[in-house]
């Protein structure tokens, strides 16, 4: 039986570094992993021959703009990326019949909700990083509802790259004290889940596209978040817990980004780990 190619956008990115790590693991599939060099996804032309000569059965779509707070001043880039590169993407695997696995964000929320957000709430991004992962949404279902499944993510970690766990960990050896905003809430994402979770839905029976939500169970703060990574790490660094207010940060932050999996698990038949153990798996990679 001929393998299934996936085609992987962003392969140096967390997300994409965590398929990599797991690929040996699905001989079934064949995978080619490309990064900015190989494809760049703001080329219609170059997105268009590439899947054309592979012809991959999927595409994963990792890559994106993921700088927050230069995106306020880099909103035309944001939004190439972000937005029209995704629609060039759903256009070229419509032509040739692949299926599309985009990765989207919890900041298309505006961060006003009390309850775990569901995939059919109202958006509103409150920054342009937000507004432009919602354009490449909104451009991926337009050109191909039939073959796109949209995954929103939240707070993704990793052993690679840098991320949150990663730059408390440096922070907690290079000072006695740091403030941590504690207002924010949500749960993070282990990327290696993330990872896992898409091979599971593209080795199930049947691919069901539309939006779906996945981050790691449970709901905690940043600040809350931090305790924990202090713990793990054994440091005796002070961690202060601040409102937003006293943090100020060019693009604003949603207040409250907990998503609500059940759709995701229901559908695909997934088991979702608690944030907890897969923190202690990172950074037990990461020491």
């Amino acid at each position: 039986m001929e393998k299934k190619k996936i085609l992987v956008t962003g392969a140096n990115g967390q997300l994409g570094c965590e398929l990599q790590a797991i690929a040996p693991a699905f001989p079934q599939f064949e995978f080619s992993f490309h990064d900015h060099a190989t494809l760049d996804i703001a080329n219609h032309a170059s997105i268009t021959a590439t899947l054309d000569r592979e012809r991959p059965a999927y595409c994963i779509n990792c890559a994106a703009y993921t700088a927050v707070d230069k995106a306020e001043s880099e909103k035309e880039s944001a939004y190439l990326i972000n937005g029209d590169a995704v629609g060039y993407l759903a256009a070229a695997c419509h032509n040739i019949g692949a299926r599309l696995i985009h990765i989207s964000t919890d900041y298309v929320f505006d961060g006003h909700s009390a309850t775990p957000l569901k995939e059919g709430d109202p958006t509103g991004p409150v920054n342009t990083y937000g507004a432009s992962k919602l354009e490449g949404e909104r451009q991926a279902l337009q050109h191909y509802p039939e073959g796109t499944l949209i995954i929103r993510t939240s707070w993704v970690y990793s052993e690679f790259g840098n991320n949150f766990v990663r730059t408390m960990i440096r922070l907690m050896k290079e000072r006695p004290s740091i403030n941590v905003v504690s207002d924010q809430v949500g749960s993070p994402t282990y990327a290696a889940d993330l990872a896992a979770a898409i091979l599971h839905i593209i080795n199930a029976p049947s691919f069901l596209p539309g939006l779906y939500h996945y981050s790691n169970e449970g709901r905690i703060s940043w600040y809350e978040f931090a305790l924990a990574i202090r713990e793990l790490i054994g440091s005796t660094c002070e961690v202060n817990p601040i409102p937003t207010v006293q943090y100020p940060t060019p693009a604003k932050r949603p207040r409250f980004s907990l998503l609500d999996k059940s759709l995701i698990c229901s559908t695909y038949h997934l088991t979702i780990p608690e944030w907890r153990p897969s923190l202690v798996t990172c950074i037990g990679k990461m020491h």
